[in-house]
């Protein structure tokens, strides 16, 4: 093992803070609870440290490790997204002892807690894909117990299809890996630039890049792999969702970038195909979540759109070439601000459920009032997300928008048609609009309106929520706050820490964030926000009830979705049917190859011997052999159906790598 320990500790160290705390926890709760806040401090504390004396990229290396070798390494983006993790565990981890405080399976989700810390921190300071992918798989599988923490039955479902992601997405990572490998000869990050010379005429470079995308795209919740998101969020905890929400996405973020920014550096092809899936995400869940009338659920679909504006600054880098700073900067800084962002309303969430045990607005509708804390940490975190001015992810949005604007000014310049980027521009500010419009619609619904169906939801209340949870939300609503009022102190120096990962550069010019030309694609979508919230939701999406009070509906069809529409009934369905009907050709082909061997091989066998009808030692065997492979027979089918899936993906593979 050679290079800086550091590296190490940082990703080993919650993992076995983890299995010292459930040994702990089944003796004191008390002292586990003390210890699990004890290692996120520390684990934030060493990451604020290395932050701020951070000078140059360090690494490390464990040579055999899994064979390959484990490498690590941090250069200024990934010390920040460790700073990030690192700061949104220790929050959760003070709102959580509350917010636990009548649930069960504690000890459990406590230990899962901080073996995916570890694992999490391992995928941000990974130094090649082998090791980003072994510990992107424990990150998976130890975040599955946070899903199904409650053991009930939308839990338990909501688990099945988070783990049914994970893992698809995770096998087809791996053949990407595999194919990378055998291409190019190395899957550290530091070479794949280089040697990726050998392929860059090759379209195997797409299909590597396809695997790849679609392996980290199931995590950050890309669509069509979203499907996991809305699901998982309003059963998980509400500790849990804010760090799937707000920083596990962001690990299949980080793998996007490595493909993007290493692989497939400045193609064009690939920056459209990003581009394109991106904005699709981005869309629909904004419009979904305009339907949605459940909190969290809301805010998941809010999460699978937000990601979606990332991807638009990842596709955009690509096509924008080597003058990609506004791209590069906007989206470091969204995923920055839509991890905070997160952070603080899935907590405030958190004190929804635990007072409440309710996520239906109609249910919930005036909880906040009364409650002033809540009420401004809320509010900040809203207007950050929906790009207001002076909030912190306004900045972002804003060189997001301005690379688009950048790009279809270049392709103009040199005569090109600009139409279809053009479209994307106005996609992009719809889907902010409908941002703006869905969090209104929460906002008002929890702090402005009164509950209808029982006034004492609203009712004032001193003690709603301890003294670490409100420290943990309104410290976490402050940062968003300072990174908002002062971007030019704040946010420009994480962009440029962190844009060296990206191969970015400085801009050209400054960037006057606060100047009418970019102010004004902020106001176009505040306007169409407004209008969306004032018609569609006020007017179509909510009905009088049998009182006369007006009520939000569900108007989103139940049928219309992508899981229970196509991904159960084809993986359910078609595919083991096609699977079937194979494996019964096959295991129909072998009985009668046996059958015929019988008759013709082994017949003078079945005859009587020395009139006694004795059979020979051989025979016997023989016919022991054939009732154990007829007790087999019935799982036959079974085996034949896995061997034919993987059989043809492979075949599928092989023939279009020889086209």
């Amino acid at each position: 093992m050679i290079g800086n320990y550091s590296l190490l500790f940082l990703v080993f160290f919650p993992m076995f803070g983890a299995i010292l705390c459930y040994v702990v926890g089944k003796k004191n709760k008390e002292i586990r609870d003390l210890l699990v806040l004890g290692i996120t401090v520390i684990e934030f504390l060493i990451f604020l440290l290395l932050f701020v004396s951070y000078r140059t990229m360090v690494s490390f290396e464990w040579r055999g490790f899994c064979y390959a070798g484990l490498y690590l390494s941090m250069d200024g983006f990934q010390v920040l997204y460790g700073l990030i993790a690192s700061f949104m565990w220790m929050m959760t981890a003070f709102s959580a002892k509350s917010y636990f405080s009548h649930s069960r399976n504690r000890n459990r989700f406590y230990f899962f807690y901080l073996l995916t810390l570890g694992a999490t921190i391992g995928v941000f300071l990974s130094g090649d894909l082998f090791t980003t992918f072994i510990f992107f798989e424990i990150m998976s599988f130890a975040s599955y117990p946070w899903v199904a923490n409650s053991e009930k039955e939308d839990a338990m479902r909501a688990a099945e299809t988070y783990l049914f992601v994970a893992v698809i997405g995770g096998l087809v990572l791996l053949l990407g890996l595999f194919l990378l490998y055998d291409r190019i000869g190395t899957l550290r990050t530091d070479q794949i630039i280089a040697q990726s010379e050998r392929i860059a005429k090759d379209p195997i470079r797409y299909v590597i890049g396809g695997c790849m995308l679609f392996g980290f795209g199931a995590k950050a919740g890309m669509f069509p792999l979203h499907i996991w998101l809305p699901k998982a969020h309003p059963v998980a905890p509400s500790p849990a969702s804010a760090l799937l929400s707000g920083i596990l996405t962001k690990s299949g973020i980080f793998g996007i970038l490595v493909v993007s920014s290493r692989l497939l550096l400045y193609d064009e092809l690939w920056g459209n195909i990003v581009l394109f899936l991106g904005v699709i995400t981005m869309f629909l869940g904004a419009l979904l979540g305009v339907f949605s009338n459940d909190l969290k659920r809301t805010l998941a679909l809010s999460s699978m759109s937000q990601i979606g504006f990332i991807l638009l600054g990842i596709g955009m880098q690509s096509l924008l070439g080597t003058h990609n700073a506004l791209a590069v900067r906007g989206t470091i800084l969204h995923m920055v601000n839509h991890s905070l962002i997160k952070l603080t309303l899935f907590m405030i969430s958190g004190i929804v459920v635990a007072k409440l045990h309710k996520l239906n607005l109609n249910d919930i509708r005036g909880f906040g009032r009364g409650k002033p804390v809540l009420l401004v940490s809320f509010l900040i975190g809203a207007v950050s997300l929906m790009g207001i001015p002076l909030g912190g992810a306004y900045v972002s949005k804003t060189l997001l928008h301005e690379s688009i604007v950048e790009y279809i000014v270049e392709l103009e310049e040199h005569g090109h048609s600009a139409v279809y980027y053009q479209s994307i521009e106005w996609i992009f500010l719809v889907a902010g609009g409908l941002t703006i419009a869905y969090m209104l619609k929460l906002f008002i619904a929890i702090f402005i309106e009164k509950n209808i169906q029982d006034p004492k939801v609203g009712q004032r209340e001193k003690h709603y929520m301890d003294k670490k949870t409100t420290f943990a939300i309104g410290g976490s609503a402050l940062v968003i706050l300072v990174l908002g009022l002062f971007p030019y102190v704040t946010q420009d120096k994480i962009a440029t820490m962190g844009q060296g990962f990206l191969f970015g550069t400085p801009p050209a010019h400054a960037v006057h964030y606060f100047a009418f030309v970019n102010v004004k694609g902020a106001l176009i979508s505040i306007t169409i926000g407004v209008l969306t919230y004032l018609i569609v939701v006020r007017g179509l999406l909510m009905r009088k009830n049998e009182n006369g009070e007006k009520v939000y509906i569900q108007a989103w069809p139940e049928w219309l979705d992508l899981e229970n529409l196509v991904y159960r009934p084809l993986l359910l369905g078609v595919l083991p049917y096609i699977g079937g009907l194979f494996a019964r050709i096959v295991s129909a082909s072998t009985d009668v190859i046996l059958h015929r061997l019988d008759e013709t091989l082994f017949l003078p066998m079945k005859k009587p011997m020395d009139g006694q009808n004795k059979r020979n030692r051989f025979k016997e065997a023989y016919y022991s052999f054939i009732n154990q492979f007829e007790a087999v027979g019935s799982r036959l089918s079974f085996n034949l159906l896995m061997f034919s899936i993987g059989f043809a993906i492979t075949i599928c593979f092989l023939v279009f790598d020889r086209l």
